[in-house]
């Protein structure tokens, strides 16, 4: 459970963009022939760390996200950086995305099944659709085929803040050919088995925009727990879903319908004019927002990545 305090949230988003189609090489079964026990693999190394750390869940769908807004999902953010490149895990907004380590631990047992056959980028997807599962989330197919990039920049990381509003979030949605539903929907389901540090939310327990009070819209006895717990000096966390904390599901839009969202961009949800009714519905009906869960994490792994090889070592480009 400790390792819950180096996650923020997993909604994070990219503002750089690179206009690119969305691939058409991928496809459900890629390994088919060439790596036919990949998938199982995957998963079977997945669920021992799942079962050690329940964590990973919410760490992988970080991840997963911060890779396919920088360059589209090409595994680019595995790439450590070297003397002469700060690459993009270098980058402030990236520093605690982890399960690095699961990752290469996916890519040795791969490597030893069918050498250089699955891809990085692929490996990413394909662990964070295994992690949703068994968070109690909804399990899916996910297109595979993807190739590994060999350019990763921390200077093109620039991902909008907790505060960020509706509006400009969905702006970077929207430059990725992503609609509105597909934000609300890939927020609220990061944060439904998310964690925040204090420091990420700490304005609105005290001083909202500036006003030297509260924020207002927040639940009166939310903000009396988290003003006792941001008292404290080591800079908490907390679950951004305060009731079905471990699984991923809808609860969270009910938390935000009920004005309990912890962190800014979570209320704004609620009450902008732009997503309140998408909270609402997705609140109310969780067949609908597991379908829909789906439907938005396929079509942002499809985000096309700038790659062209198969590294063998994930960290480095070959």
């Amino acid at each position: 459970m400790e390792s819950f305090l180096k996650d923020l949230n997993v909604f994070s988003l990219v503002l750089f963009f690179f206009a690119l189609p969305i691939s058409s090489a991928l496809q459900v079964g890629f390994y088919s022939s060439s790596c036919p026990n990949a998938e199982n693999i995957v998963r079977q190394v997945v669920q021992q760390r799942f079962n050690a750390d329940k964590s990973v869940a919410p760490a992988l769908l970080r991840m997963h996200f911060h890779d396919c807004f920088i360059r589209g999902c090409d595994a680019s953010i595995l790439i450590d950086s070297t003397t002469t490149n700060q690459a993009e895990k270098a980058a402030g907004a990236n520093g605690s995305v982890r399960e690095y380590a699961l990752i290469d631990q996916i890519k040795s047992a791969l490597e030893q099944a069918c050498p250089q056959k699955v891809s990085c980028a692929d490996i990413i997807a394909l662990a964070t659709r295994d992690a949703v599962s068994l968070s109690g989330g909804p399990m899916y197919n996910v297109p595979t085929g993807r190739l590994d990039g060999t350019i990763s920049r921390a200077s093109e990381v620039n991902l909008p803040g907790p505060a960020s509003t509706v509006s400009q979030i969905q702006q970077a949605f929207s430059a990725r050919k992503m609609t509105l539903n597909d934000m609300v929907i890939l927020v609220g389901g990061g944060h439904s088995i998310g964690r925040a540090h204090c420091n990420f939310f700490q304005d609105r327990l005290s001083n909202f925009q500036g006003t030297g009070a509260p924020d207002p819209t927040m639940d009166k006895n939310l903000l009396t727990k988290l003003q006792g717990l941001c008292s404290l000096t080591f800079n908490p966390a907390t679950f951004l879903d305060q009731n079905t904390t471990l699984v991923l599901d809808n609860e969270v839009y009910n938390q935000m319908r009920k004005n309990k969202g912890i962190l800014q961009i979570d209320q704004e949800l609620a009450l902008d004019p732009l997503s309140a009714s998408i909270v609402s519905s997705l609140a109310a009906n969780n067949n609908l927002f597991r379908q829909s869960f789906v439907n938005a994490m396929i079509k942002m792994g499809n985000l096309p990545g700038t790659g062209g090889e198969i590294r063998k070592n994930c960290r480095r480009k070959n």
